[in-house]
């Protein structure tokens, strides 16, 4: 089992939804770089549960304590190991599924791959894993945020209920003012009352996230093998529940043609940049210093709270009904995990990037 990310800045994680806790190991931190202890909490913060009436009701703190790797207030270049216990576990939820497979879970694929699962909240494949992501993600943030590079993903569809295409006309203060973190209040209201709407008839909802990164330097990413919108790809298709990746006008620009959406250049101040961006910041798998932008989308949360049909382990047809606390609809809760994932990456292939010419 995978389970370390990276190349040069790495995080390995560790942990159940079930167990006592979930944590990790992030390798390959820069030294010197200020910890700031109040931002990464606020990072997990925007992750965990109970936030708002349209998320899972667990109560969880999701306190984080670092064991390594820190001193006076400072990363010393050391791996940066650290936890977070769980606290409000309800694992007798989980008991009538523990000899059946859940439609549309890991269950089945688990326990054909491995010959054995833990049954209570999907175990390694919940999405409480995430956790270790929003802190490793966070530990980036704060090196970019050096390096002048900002992250900022948002809710841009909810079911049918979608913001304008264009992230220039929003107003990105507005994210964080509503449950749904979409910057479009009107839009945040309507996707606030479909999902409490789906959620009173026990089922689930999908929807898409964008994401923008500014800043970002040129030349990061690999002209072959490790393409930098290849790698966010396969960064957001490994977080669950995501089912679709696209960057710069992605599926859109079937619709036109090369003289339309090709990026001319020009120079300002002896800077070369484009006019456009369909490109979405990336060219020959290499950043070009424009605004990098894609759109991941979720599927609706596969756990509804209805009679569903189903197999057991040996095969015999039967029906369940979950029992718990679960998430209506993903996106509120993953937009800090598309954030997370971004920086990793982003500042990952940054180091490799510095690593391709001898400078002295």
């Amino acid at each position: 089992m995978r389970n370390t990310f990276g190349n040069l800045f790495t995080l390995t994680t560790f942990g159940e939804s079930h167990g006592p806790a979930v944590g990790g190991v992030v390798d390959g931190m820069p030294a010197g770089i200020d910890i700031d202890m109040e931002f990464i909490q606020n990072e997990l913060n925007r992750r965990r549960p109970g936030q708002s009436k349209i998320t899972t009701s667990r109560n969880e703190a999701d306190k984080v304590e670092l064991l390594s790797g820190v001193f006076e207030g400072k990363s010393t270049g050391c791996p940066i190991g650290f936890v977070v216990h769980n606290t409000n576990q309800h694992s007798n939820d989980y008991n009538n599924m523990r000899d059946l497979f859940r439609p549309s879970h890991a269950d089945f694929t688990y326990t054909s791959k491995y010959g054995i699962r833990d049954h209570r909240g999907g175990g390694r494949s919940s999405a409480r894993i995430t956790i270790s992501r929003c802190v490793g993600g966070a530990l980036a943030k704060l090196v970019l945020r050096q390096l002048g590079v900002s992250i900022t993903a948002y809710t841009s569809q909810v079911g049918n209920i979608e913001v304008s295409r264009d992230y220039s006309t929003l107003d990105f203060a507005e994210i964080e003012r509503n449950p749904v973190r979409c910057p479009d209040p009107e839009k945040a209201r309507l996707m606030e009352e479909l999902i409490s709407d789906v959620k009173k008839d026990g089922d689930t909802i999908g929807g898409i996230i964008t994401c923008v990164v500014k800043g970002c330097p040129v030349g990061v990413g690999e002209p072959e093998f490790g393409k930098l919108h290849a790698m966010l790809g396969a960064s957001m298709l490994g977080i669950n529940a995501a089912k679709g990746f696209e960057y710069g006008e992605g599926f859109d620009c079937v619709n036109s043609r090369g003289s339309k959406q090709n990026d001319v250049f020009y120079s300002e101040n002896g800077k070369v940049c484009t006019r456009t961006n369909h490109s979405g910041g990336i060219q020959g798998g290499i950043s070009n210093g424009e605004d990098i932008y894609f759109r991941t989308a979720f599927k609706p949360v596969a756990t509804i709270l209805q009679e569903q049909q189903t197999v057991d382990k040996e095969g015999n047809a039967t029906t369940f009904c979950a029992q718990g606390r679960h998430d209506p609809c993903v996106l509120p809760r993953a937009v800090p995990i598309v954030e997370a994932m971004t920086a990793m990456t982003i500042l990952d292939y940054i180091m490799v990037n510095n690593g391709t010419s001898l400078r002295f």
